[in-house]
Formats: structure tokens, C-alpha cells, sequence
């Protein structure tokens, strides 16, 4: 090494990052959260954590709980000074702890006590908190806070103050404090709401209903008469709780019934019915995460307009509430699954109201479909008459995981179910699986029409050849199964092919004649089919003796990638530019409308007009719509009364 590079790598010095910390403090108190309310959530956790904390403490020094008595967590309002205060008596802290952990921005007293423990015994301890910011969202809402805390074992009890402009104090507290943590909040102007006692009971029972340590709030005091107010004794005070403090979904399948899962359903969903089905499992390796799952019986009054604000699957980080994560842990066409996952450890931004996008949540997201897909495919295998039930509801739905989940793809085919050509009514359905079992003769592919509507599909004229040759046809006729019908291309080996698109070799349905007969029809209706082409011009691609029609004039078809003359009017009603694809005019010679047409071949004006009749009737047959409904009218009397 020259002279030069050794006096420059001696002159080289390290420092450390400067902060201003009441700039930063207030970074994290006015721009951490988007939602005031999370601020008594996070308080909660902290509470909770450090009841934790001491119900593990005590397993070796027991002395610590000093005589007993249930873990709690206490909520006290006084609307008279404007004060709301949190109570625990967990572990407690003393006054170096109140310093590092209050008086240290994101210095996180749980994360430090795990690390502690990391390398020794494996516990059960329930705790949340990561990023030690969770404290300081207090100041949200308030203008002063002030921690009054002693530690377990400890004699001495301490007070730490601010006002969240980046100073705190720390002064000795009463002698008689209690074990634990009192955090008394004096609530700015704005922040009235919180001492009401109805909207704290709401944000416990929405965020924090199953922390496992009862939470709990005074209750009313009874009004005394007004002449014995001065000889009765004050009463003590009467506690209620307010949390369930249990989650149900952290219990053994064994102790719960169908009644205690029946009653948690309507308790998480808000509906009044008993779930179609529910499932309950804990997975444990890598990652640890507990899910309970359900099925609706009924679709919700706005269910098919909340696509975009899915709800019903709630996110649980150790029994604390942190979002509804329906978006993020299912897939779209599951909306309608509902209940709770409860994971040990998942990635949250900061102030823990967003998922991080890993590999984590993608595994649990993989997870969670497969237990709702295996939940549905179970009732459509054991309880036909409930799987009825569910596909009335839901079928339509399930049809968009076609498209959307190619992983999942075959499996969501096996649960789709459809009226045929052999079905009497459309609620008379069948699956893949039942077609393909009573396919005939030498049938090798799956074959199905899409239309708008039940009798649209039932009666086209596409099917006449197929019906003719005993041959059944699914019937797509909701409005959905035009744009999933693109992505139907195989199931469990079968190609399903739409007869209204392309051409259809008769010669595999085990009529060897067909091929020949159809060759001998075009080449005698060669000149019929010249003459139409002149008069339709550039409305159709091409004009062709059809193998489809056996009572019908004529029909329309597309080449076998086009899109739908459905889709196309669909993607110009919303002010979408269509793919250009024309339609060809399949023709029957030996319909009467065709013979007439050969007879009125050297009437120019006639031939027009039979021509266009012919187009107009197969494009309405197709459910499509007129460019001039007048002209078509006129034209039809013309040939009417002539």
C-alpha cells in the first residue's frame, strides 16, 4: 500500500446518525397512524404484554405476583379533568426502565425481553409489540401523559411525564403504588369521544375483544336518594368486563362444539344464520398461525358490490386485532369465506394497520384457499342439497376463479356446475365430472354455448346438429360465463370447445358420412353463397354451408379466438374499444328462406333484402342488437305482403 492510501485510510472516521428528536417524535406521532382510534389498541397491547411478562416471570420467582390475584386491565374515565387512565398490574417497570423504554423513541421493552429469553427455554408468551413507537400514539389524542409504575418485587414506584415536545421528567411516585402500570392521559380538546364509556367498550371490543387478561371498566354507580346520601358509606367500586378475554380459535377442536363455533360465527360475521360449514386448523413449523374459517349460507344484501372492500377475514397478531385482510389473504372470488387468522409473527409497517407484501403472507394466503376450496369441495362431494344451497348463492362468484387463480384452476372446474341440453329447467345442473361420465359414443371433447340467458342457450340454433346426434352441450347462459368461457381450455384432460366458434368435425361424433354430404351441399349451394357474400359485403368475414343447423336459416359464428359478439357490445357499452372481429354467416340451403332466395335471384332489390333478413335474424338469435331496428322492420314487411 502506497504512502498516500495509508494516510488517507488513518484520516477516515466514523459517526453516528444525528436526530432531532422531538422532530421525530413528532413524525411519529402525527404521521405514524391514519386512524386516532388505534391509540388505546396499542395501549391495550402494552398492558397485556406486561401481564405477560410477569405471568412468565412468576413460573421461577412466584413472589413476584405478591399474594396473587387475577391479571387485569383497568380503564378509568374523568370527564371532569378530562383524564383517561390505563391501568395493569403486570410486571411493572422501574425507573432505568421508564428511561429506556419511554424515554427512548422506538426502543421496544417486549423486543428486548424476547431476545432475553431467545436463546434460552421455549415459552408461550403472548407478546406484541415490536417497534416501541406503539406508546407514543398516546399523544394523538392527548396533550400530557403521565406513567405512573412499580416494578414487581420492587419497594420503590416512579412517575414519568410529558407533553410530547421531546422532553420527559421522572420523579418518585407514593410509596402505596401498586404493582404494575397506570397511564394517565389528558385528552385534548378534539379528543372528547374517548370519555365516553360506550366508545371506549367499542374500540376494546373491536380491537382488543380477545387479549387474554379481562379488561375492564367501572360500573355505573346506582343514583342514591337524595335523603340518604349523607348516611350511606361510599360503596367500592364494582368493575365490569368488556372483552371477551378469550379467543375461541386458540382452543383445543376437542372442548368446542358445534354451538360454540355456530355462536362465534354470528359473533364475527353479524349474521343472524348458522354457517353452511367451518374449519378450524393450526399449522405450526416455519410459520405459526391458527385460522378459523366459514362459509355463509346466504349471499350478504351488498355482497356483490363489495369487491373492492372485501371484509370478513380479520387479521389477528396474538389475539390483537390489527385489520380485515380479506384483500390480502384471499384470493377475490373467496369474498364470500369469513373469520379469524391469528398468526405468531407476520410483517406490519410500523404503526401495524398495513401488510408487508413477503413470502410469509403469500404462504398463509396459499394456505387459507386451500382450506376454503377443501371446505366447499367436501360439501359438493358429501351434502348435494347444501352444495345447492351454496352455489345459488355463491356460483357466480366462484365462476371469477377461472381466471383469476391459475394455480387453483382445475380445482375451482371440478366445483363449477351447469344446466345442458338435457336439463329441464336451469336449476337442473351438472359438473365436469358427470359430463364427462355420460359423454357419447365417440365424444372426446367437452362442448358448451355461452349466451345471454337460459332460453337464448337452450333453443339456439347451434345446437340443432349436436342435439340431432344425441350429443349434450353445457349451457353457459349467466352473464359471467361469456369472459370465464376464455379461460376454459382443459379439464382433467378433456378440450372444451365452444360450438359457437369455429368449425365442428361431425366425423369424431362417429358419422363418417357427414364430411362427404357437407362437401356435395357447399359445392351445389356454391352460387347461393356467392350472391350473399355480394349482398352482405363487409358486415360478415365469410359466408359457409353450416354442419351445425339442421331446422334453422342460418346462424353466426366466429373464428375459434374471437371475441363474442356479447363481450363486444359489453367492452363498447363501457366505453372500450372492441377487438375488429366479423362474423360468418352459417347458412342452411335446404331451408325454405334459402330456396326463396335462389328463386329471387334476378331481383336485385329482393335478393337485398332476403340477404339482409337472413344476417339481421342471425345476429338477433345471438342476443346481439340492430344497428337500425327500423330498416329491419320495414324490410321484413316488404317481404311479407310481397
Amino acid at each position: 500500500m502506497s504512502t498516500d492510501a495509508t494516510e488517507t485510510a488513518q484520516q477516515a472516521e466514523t459517526h453516528a446518525f444525528q436526530a432531532d428528536v422531538q422532530q421525530v417524535l413528532q413524525l411519529v406521532i402525527h404521521s405514524l397512524y391514519s386512524n386516532k382510534d388505534i391509540f388505546l389498541r396499542e395501549l391495550v397491547s402494552n398492558a397485556s404484554d406486561a401481564c405477560e411478562k410477569l405471568r412468565f416471570e412468576a413460573i421461577a420467582e412466584p413472589a413476584l405476583l405478591e399474594g396473587g390475584g387475577d391479571l387485569a386491565i383497568d380503564l378509568a374515565v374523568d370527564a371532569d379533568t378530562r383524564t383517561l387512565t390505563i391501568r395493569d398490574n403486570g410486571i411493572g417497570m422501574s425507573r432505568d426502565e421508564l428511561m429506556q423504554n419511554l424515554g427512548t423513541v422506538a426502543h421496544s421493552g417486549t423486543r428486548r425481553f424476547l431476545d432475553s429469553i431467545a436463546a434460552g427455554q421455549k415459552v408461550d408468551a403472548q407478546l406484541i409489540g415490536q417497534f416501541g413507537v406503539g406508546f407514543y400514539s398516546a399523544f394523538i389524542v392527548a396533550d400530557s401523559i403521565a406513567v405512573t409504575s412499580r416494578r414487581a418485587g420492587h419497594d420503590d414506584a416512579w412517575t414519568w411525564r410529558s407533553t410530547g415536545d421531546g422532553q420527559f421528567s421522572i420523579e418518585s411516585a407514593s410509596a402505596d403504588t401498586p404493582r404494575g402500570t397506570s397511564l394517565q392521559l389528558h385528552l385534548r380538546e378534539d379528543a372528547g369521544d374517548y370519555l365516553q364509556a360506550w366508545k371506549l367498550k367499542s374500540l376494546v371490543r373491536t380491537y382488543s375483544d380477545h387479549v387474554g387478561f379481562p379488561i375492564r371498566m367501572a360500573k355505573p354507580a346506582a343514583n342514591a336518594d337524595d335523603d340518604d346520601t349523607e348516611t350511606k358509606a361510599p360503596e367500592a367500586e364494582e368493575f365490569e368486563t368488556v372483552n371477551q378475554a378469550s379467543a375461541l380459535w386458540t382452543r383445543p377442536k376437542t372442548e368446542l362444539s358445534d354451538d360454540d363455533y355456530k355462536a362465534f360465527y354470528k359473533h364475527v360475521s353479524h349474521d343472524f344464520s348458522d354457517p353452511l360449514a367451518w374449519t378450524h386448523n393450526r399449522v405450526e413449523g416455519n410459520q405459526n398461525f391458527t385460522s378459523l374459517l366459514f362459509l355463509p349460507e346466504r349471499a350478504p344484501f351488498n355482497f356483490q358490490y363489495s369487491r373492492d372492500e372485501r371484509k370478513g377475514l380479520k387479521l389477528y397478531i396474538k389475539r390483537i386485532f390489527i385489520m380485515d385482510a380479506a384483500e390480502q389473504m384471499l384470493p377475490a372470488y373467496l369474498r364470500f369465506a369469513s373469520g379469524v387468522v391469528d398468526s405468531d409473527d407476520l410483517p406490519l409497517n410500523v404503526s401495524r394497520e398495513l401488510l408487508q407484501e413477503s413470502r410469509q403472507v403469500e404462504r398463509i394466503k396459499g394456505a387459507l384457499t386451500k382450506r376454503v376450496l377443501d371446505m366447499i369441495e367436501k360439501i359438493a362431494r358429501d351434502e348435494p342439497e347444501k352444495y345447492t344451497t351454496f352455489w345459488d348463492a355463491f356460483g357466480a362468484t366462484m365462476k371469477e376463479g377461472v381466471a383469476e387463480d391459475t394455480a387453483n384452476r382445475e380445482r375451482v372446474l371440478k366445483l363449477l356446475r351447469f344446466p345442458t341440453t338435457r336439463s329441464a329447467s336451469a336449476d337442473e345442473r351438472v359438473s365436469l365430472d358427470d359430463y364427462i361420465a355420460r359423454m357419447a359414443g365417440l365424444q372426446e371433447e367437452i362442448y358448451y354455448i355461452t349466451a345471454d340467458g337460459w332460453n337464448t342457450a337452450r333453443n339456439h340454433p347451434k345446437l340443432e346438429a349436436l342435439k340431432a346426434r344425441g350429443i349434450e352441450v353445457l349451457l353457459m347462459h349467466e352473464r359471467i360465463d361469456d369472459w370465464m368461457s376464455g379461460y376454459m381450455h382443459e379439464y382433467a384432460g378433456k378440450t372444451l370447445r365452444n360450438v359457437a366458434k369455429g368449425e365442428i368435425d361431425l366425423d369424431k361424433l362417429g358419422d363418417a358420412q357427414d364430411k362427404e354430404k357437407l362437401e356435395e351441399a357447399a359445392k351445389a349451394a356454391a352460387p347461393l353463397v356467392d350472391t350473399l357474400k355480394t349482398a352482405l359485403g363487409d358486415r360478415v368475414k365469410d359466408v359457409r354451408v353450416s354442419n351445425r343447423l339442421v331446422d334453422s336459416a342460418a346462424c353466426l359464428v366466429l373464428d375459434e379466438y374471437d371475441m363474442s359478439l356479447q363481450m363486444q357490445q359489453l367492452m363498447k357499452s363501457i366505453g372500450q374499444e372492441a377487438p375488429a372481429s366479423k362474423p360468418i354467416l352459417e347458412i342452411n340451403p335446404e331451408h325454405a328462406l334459402l330456396k326463396r332466395l335462389q328463386a329471387a335471384d334476378t331481383d336485385p332489390a329482393r335478393v337485398e333484402d332476403y340477404a339482409a333478413l337472413l344476417f339481421e335474424q342471425a345476429m338477433l338469435a345471438e342476443g346481439g342488437s340492430l344497428d337500425d331496428p327500423t330498416a329491419f322492420i320495414a324490410r321484413m314487411n316488404r317481404l311479407l305482403v310481397g
